[in-house]
């Protein structure tokens, strides 16, 4: 977007869609008409948001490069930058600068059938790809969903978990760690949800996105279900923070989170020390 990787673009808020008690989804338009037309980003990477004079966080881009013209961003409020960006309105300016880190590899995923595995706010990633094949679905196969929270409360992105699963060759199972009332879906956790479940590795890729603990648990799950290490596609985005590979945060071995990710195969990070915790 810049020359200069430090300096944040304006953006306004033009609508804020309260996902969960703590989530939020923002859709934010770029100041620059000429710049918010030519942006380009891939699927997998993430930005920095940025509230002057409080500070920036990195997000995952949560909108489709496929649908132009404004930018998506699922934001949980779980820190400083997170909580302020709950508190802004509709108007309201933030900084943006981006798009950082690789993405899912779309050319090598054509013609294949997927698989998304995806637990709370860790579908917001997922979405960027989910909709991208959407709207080119000449170009995949077969298409399946797995999606777990801690409560039907929990679960984001309600209208478009119907919508997907309405689509002809598209599959949505959905699942929660606890129900209530209303719930009259499956109850239990995403990785023995994902066992019964028990989808075919054939002409298959898996892509996984959520809590550590069920990442770990759904990777063991899918090599018991005979997925090649090289089909499994993880996004790794919890130790991010500078975006550039600058600070050492998001470091493992010889890889930076932020640089050489997020987006790494279950192959990939194998050969990485302490790739898999």
């Amino acid at each position: 977007m810049s020359s200069n990787i430090y300096l944040p673009h304006l953006a306004t808020i033009t609508e804020i869609e309260p996902q969960t008690p703590d989530t939020t989804m923002l859709r934010v338009v770029l100041e620059d008409s000429t710049l918010a037309q030519s942006f380009t980003y891939r699927p997998g990477q993430f930005a920095q948001l940025s509230i002057f004079g409080i500070g920036e966080c990195p997000i995952s881009i949560a909108s489709t490069p496929t649908r132009k013209g404004s930018l998506e961003f699922c934001v949980r409020a779980v820190g400083q930058v997170t909580n302020a960006l709950h508190e802004l309105d509709v108007g309201h300016k933030i900084g943006i600068r981006g798009p950082y880190g690789n993405s899912f590899p779309l050319a090598e995923i054509e013609g294949q059938n997927l698989l998304f595995i995806g637990g709370g706010i860790g579908l917001a990633p997922l979405r960027s790809l989910i909709n991208y094949v959407l709207d080119n679905r000449e170009h995949y196969g077969e298409v399946e969903l797995v999606y777990g929270a801690r409560s039907p409360r929990d679960l984001v992105f309600k209208g478009e978990l119907n919508s997907w699963g309405e689509q002809e060759g598209v599959t949505a199972y959905l699942t929660v760690d606890q129900g209530d009332e209303r719930w009259r879906g499956p109850v239990g956790f995403v990785p023995p949800f994902l066992r019964e479940i028990a989808p075919s590795p054939q002409e298959k890729v898996a892509f996984i996105c959520g809590p550590p603990i069920m990442i770990k648990l759904v990777m063991e799950a899918l090599e018991e279900m005979e997925f090649p290490p090289d089909r499994i596609v993880i996004t790794l985005e919890r130790k991010m923070k500078c975006g550039v590979g600058k600070c050492g945060r998001c470091n493992i071995g010889s890889k930076y989170i932020c640089r050489d990710g997020p987006v790494f195969t279950l192959e990939q990070l194998k050969v990485l020390p302490g790739g898999l915790e």
